[in-house]
């Protein structure tokens, strides 16, 4: 049956709920609301306040909150409404979640998972819209995933709330809406692992979450001027499946990086630099990177001159296929 990502996520909720009462949602309007776009809709109907519970407007004191409830021994899974409301949130994030069981020496462990919905794409005023993914992938300690599809999303979500450490699991909001055929409960790969989205042969496109469909929009596109182009979904950012990445490289030749947030010391500055250390002497092309602007997140009606689209993708394309 076709299923959207949002429910996807809310049928992962509740099936890991009805699994183990050691697992809470709390968040801005979770509870009664079911969640801003709905991810945690019925919940607290059918597992009560105390395991779905409203918290105040206070991003620190939720993530504050989560790590002491997961020092007790409870798998906490809080919401951050928007990823620009994470922001008050971030001490708490980089400098205790992240840390702690490394400085426990493993003694503690720190299942929580993070939902964040991040990126643009749906119009939002600002704060709404942003994308802090370098952020947590720069602390180590942190798990960092973004499915970009319905069954990833279950998939991963349920192996979110599974791991002992702490994971930021980032929701593309543009793709809360998506559909895919699928029937739940489903288990994908491992939610580290990185998987060819689409086969081709002469440019490797690496992208994720929102990106992904973007990606393999382009790739659709590129068919008609006899390209074809291998779109990799990275779907974990850290760890990075470095292997799969490179080896699609090796095949094609070629390398464009695709993400919303800005170029600069982004993810995809990564990616470069690891296929250039692992695949230097099969580039034909220099890697080239299609993402958003170095710029504060535009006003609504700008983002979709902002945001990579399949054509901006596709002159990149044309860019390696030059050298």
């Amino acid at each position: 049956m076709a299923v959207t990502m949002a429910q996807a996520l809310n049928k992962a909720l509740h099936d890991a709920m009805e699994d183990d009462d050691r697992i809470l949602v709390f968040g801005e309007d979770v509870g009664k609301l079911g969640g801003v776009f709905r991810i945690t809709d019925a919940l607290q109907n059918k597992y009560g306040e105390e395991r779905v519970f409203d918290t105040p407007l206070a991003e620190s004191a939720i993530i504050g909150t989560a790590i002491g409830l997961a020092m007790y021994g409870y798998r906490p899974v809080p919401e951050i409404q928007f990823d620009g409301f994470s922001y008050p949130a971030f001490e708490q994030i980089v400098s205790h979640l992240a840390k702690l069981r490394n400085r426990s020496r493993g003694t503690l462990k720190l299942p929580v998972t993070v939902r964040i919905p991040f990126g643009g794409g749906i119009g939002a005023v600002e704060h709404h819209s942003e994308s802090p993914e370098t952020y947590w992938v720069h602390t180590a300690g942190l798990k960092v995933v973004a499915p970009g599809n319905p069954g990833d999303a279950y998939s991963m979500m349920r192996e979110a709330i599974a791991s002992d450490d702490p994971v930021i699991f980032l929701e593309p909001k543009r793709r809360y809406w998506m559909k895919e055929e699928v029937e739940l409960p489903v288990e994908r790969a491992p939610m580290d692992r990185a998987v060819i989205a689409h086969e081709g042969t002469d440019v490797t496109v690496v992208a994720y979450g929102p990106m992904v469909k973007t990606a393999l929009e382009a790739a659709e596109a590129a068919a008609d001027e006899d390209w074809s182009l291998e779109v990799v979904d990275m779907r974990s950012l850290s760890p990075m499946d470095t292997v799969t990445i490179v080896e699609s490289v090796k095949k094609t030749g070629r390398c464009i990086v695709v993400h919303e947030a800005g170029r600069t010391l982004g993810v995809g500055a990564e990616v470069a630099a690891r296929v250039q250390e692992q695949a230097f002497y099969h580039l034909e092309a220099p890697i080239f990177r299609a993402t958003g602007f170095d710029t504060p997140y535009p006003p609504a009606k700008l983002e979709e001159y902002w945001l990579p689209n399949a054509d901006r993708i596709l002159d990149f394309v044309e860019k390696s296929f030059e050298y």
